[in-house]
């Protein structure tokens, strides 16, 4: 990590309605949607707890008992609540909320919705080592069409050769946002409190060049919809070799 510490705390961004997925989430929220036997919440948490993350901020808005109990016990890592009952906040907001609680180090950013199954290295990990906050101010996970399931968009990002990020606009050589980052704190110095979405903090490094990503290893895998459950839970069965 270009001489300094791996991130210890992580940001899980679990507080979304999960509409696509109705039925299942008229009384599920998505977070706690199985794959293969273990919740999306779960495969997110149980990755940064691979990577030696202790503390996990884990944000909540619909059904949010539910989450709240599931993840009471949980001690690697261990998850402190954000509450956004009295509104969702989008990615940035909900941050910005939280920061008190995540201090003042780049920390991981998870969103609860995508996991992925690593191969020859932990992706977090490599995410920490390609991380260098002289260049960067987000570095972000990506992964290639090849190795995603369940997407159903286009690309978000192109990728320089020195890792730099620009959008890409949906082209088809583009590489899709993974769902996992590693943040400067200071980029949300005098952030709005209110509703607001990690995409604009994008932008701005981008204009700064200082937007990084690197390419995952492994199978990538999102559910978006109930009709995408069975091809992520034989996704993981490939994946895992079973």
């Amino acid at each position: 990590m270009s001489g300094q510490e791996k991130p210890d705390v992580a940001m899980v961004l679990a507080a979304g309605l999960g509409k696509r997925l109705l039925p299942i989430t008229a009384t599920l929220p998505k977070p706690l949607v199985k794959i293969a036997g273990k919740t999306l919440l779960d495969w997110g948490l149980d990755s940064l707890a691979a990577a030696g993350v202790s503390k996990a901020v884990v944000n909540v808005h619909y059904l949010a008992d539910q989450i709240i109990a599931h993840v009471a016990e949980r001690q690697e890592p261990k998850v402190v609540i954000s509450d956004e009952r009295d509104g969702l906040l989008d990615s940035a907001g909900g941050i910005v909320r939280a920061l008190p609680m995540l201090g003042e180090q780049p920390f991981f950013v998870l969103n609860a919705d995508t996991f992925w199954i690593d191969r020859s290295v932990l992706n977090l990990d490599w995410l920490a080592l390609a991380w260098d906050a002289s260049r960067m101010d987000i570095l972000l996970m990506l992964a290639d069409f090849q190795s995603a399931t369940g997407h159903s968009g286009g690309s978000d990002f192109l990728r320089a050769a020195d890792g730099r990020l620009a959008r890409s606009n949906g082209a088809a050589d583009g590489l899709i946002y993974a769902g996992a980052a590693i943040v400067d704190p200071g980029i949300f110095e005098g952030a709005p409190a209110g509703r607001h979405s990690l995409n604009l903090y994008f932008d701005q490094a981008i204009a700064k060049g200082r937007l990084h990503g690197v390419t995952m290893e492994g199978r990538w895998i999102t559910v978006g919809t109930p009709d995408a459950i069975p091809a992520a839970e034989a996704a993981v069965r490939l994946a895992e070799g079973r």
